[in-house]
């Protein structure tokens, strides 16, 4: 039988930080923040620091709060990041429709981000029942 090493130990809490990578509901979540990012790249420019940072804060605030609650160790502190996030979610979705009344997303792209949005929160909502 082999020794455990420290380095095993350094090894093992690096993949257990790394390991929200595989739940569907923080890949799908970072996807929508890409594309707020692009989408925001094209919002004019006396909005950088109103709805731009806006909607690309609440939009990182999903994943980041997914990950955040991964690597808590009581279910109690897990819910309440991923309840978090999933106001954020919310409130993204507010942006989505303020950013398509103003004229600065077009239908199309309008009508993809609310389905993925929907898709992020149908997730987030089973992930979070998953704790129940």
């Amino acid at each position: 039988m082999r020794q455990v090493t420290s380095q095993d130990n350094l090894n093992q809490d690096i993949s257990d930080q790394v390991g929200y990578k595989k739940l569907i509901v923080w890949q799908k979540s970072h996807l929508l923040v890409k594309e707020i990012y692009k989408i925001t790249g094209n919002f004019p420019k006396d909005e950088l620091f109103g709805l731009t940072n806006q909607m690309r804060r609440c939009a990182v605030s999903v994943p980041a709060n997914i990950v955040e609650g991964y690597s808590r160790k009581s279910v109690k502190e897990k819910l309440n990041f991923y309840n978090i996030a999933r106001g954020s979610l919310s409130e993204l979705e507010y942006y989505i429709d303020l950013s398509f009344d103003l004229k600065y997303i077009e239908e199309e792209k309008y009508k993809e981000l609310l389905v993925v949005r929907a898709e992020v929160g149908r997730l987030l909502n089973g992930f979070i029942k998953s704790f129940m």
